[in-house]
């Protein structure tokens, strides 16, 4: 089988367990749904909150990847939660007739741009953001938290070019929101087969320095050949932009909340993997949200003068 039969095989058997529901469970976190509006219809996509205790330190954005769910963010999601942030995961589509998808098959920038909106009008208590977040804070009896100022995006595989391409979106058309966002965190991001969301998105992001880091795992077909990775290493201008972990998976941003379609055709998160990728994305979004520089995540510690300490064996990307 060629390499391109190789890769549509495994797209074609993802794409048929998101639609049977083989592997999937319900969701933690406080389920719920979003309204995202899409050509001349309204999506109601499911959505889940994950409340940290007291006042939420940020919002972070959680984004699956292609042909996933919420559920499979839902580790991550937690993590965070439990470091002091109000997480948002929501679903978003990988197979609509309007084009209202989460990896670019033709020109899914329309829908993009409405994602973006939902964070454009986060301070509006009549938004899609704030309802979805009061709903499901209600259906399970919990207060709801003041919707934080301090906005950070993670997304994983196809999910990493979604943030990617919002953030551009808020950079261009959203002034007040652009300055809220404290920085991406992109988990062995994919780049998609079709148009040049990353290359447009990364190359407005690189002058305005906002911090973008990535944790990678080896190319491999699950993360397009590492495309999304090697656009970083390409685009930005800047002597570190993360980690890749020699033995990762494409998996191990899932962790604990991947199933057995995404082990089988992706590979099965490693424990020392996860827990390296999970602590980077918690002391990142930290760094970012705090303005701080906690040496142990980043080359140069004394420490460890080869590497980085809190990723012991990753090897140092950096940007031309």
């Amino acid at each position: 089988m060629s390499l391109r039969g190789s890769t549509l095989t495994i797209l074609a058997a993802v794409c048929t367990a998101a639609v049977t529901g083989v592997g999937t469970a319900e969701p933690p976190g406080l389920p719920g749904s979003v309204e995202i509006a899409c050509a001349a219809s309204t999506l109601h996509q499911s959505a889940a909150w994950y409340l940290p205790t007291g006042q939420p330190r940020g919002l972070v954005w959680v984004q699956h990847g292609f042909a996933r769910d919420n559920d499979n963010v839902a580790a991550l999601a937690e993590t965070l939660a439990d470091a002091g942030y109000l997480a948002f995961a929501p679903s978003l589509p990988f197979l609509n007739l309007s084009g209202c998808t989460l990896q670019n098959l033709g020109d899914n920038t329309p829908f993009l741009n409405q994602v973006a909106d939902l964070f454009a009008t986060a301070d509006d208590p009549a938004g899609p953001l704030a309802r979805s977040l009061e709903t499901a804070a209600a259906g399970s009896g919990r207060p709801v938290p003041a919707m934080p100022g301090q906005l950070v995006f993670i997304g994983h595989s196809a999910g990493a070019e979604a943030v990617e391409y919002v953030a551009h979106r808020l950079h261009t058309t959203a002034p007040a929101t652009w300055s809220k966002l404290r920085g991406l965190v992109l988990l062995d991001p994919v780049k998609s087969f079709l148009g040049n969301n990353t290359e447009t998105a990364l190359t407005d992001l690189d002058a305005t320095g906002l911090p973008m880091l990535t944790v990678s795992a080896p190319p491999s077909l699950c993360n397009n050949f590492g495309g999304g990775t090697a656009a970083m290493e390409a685009l930005l201008h800047r002597p570190f932009i993360g980690v890749r972990i020699p033995a990762g998976e494409h998996t191990d941003a899932e962790g604990a909340s991947s199933d057995g379609i995404g082990e089988l055709l992706c590979g099965v998160p490693q424990a020392a993997n996860v827990t390296v990728l999970q602590r980077l994305t918690s002391g990142w979004t930290d760094d970012f949200i705090d303005g701080t520089h906690t040496a142990a995540y980043y080359p140069g510690d004394p420490a460890d003068p080869g590497g980085i300490p809190a990723a012991p064996g990753a090897q140092i990307l950096g940007g031309s």
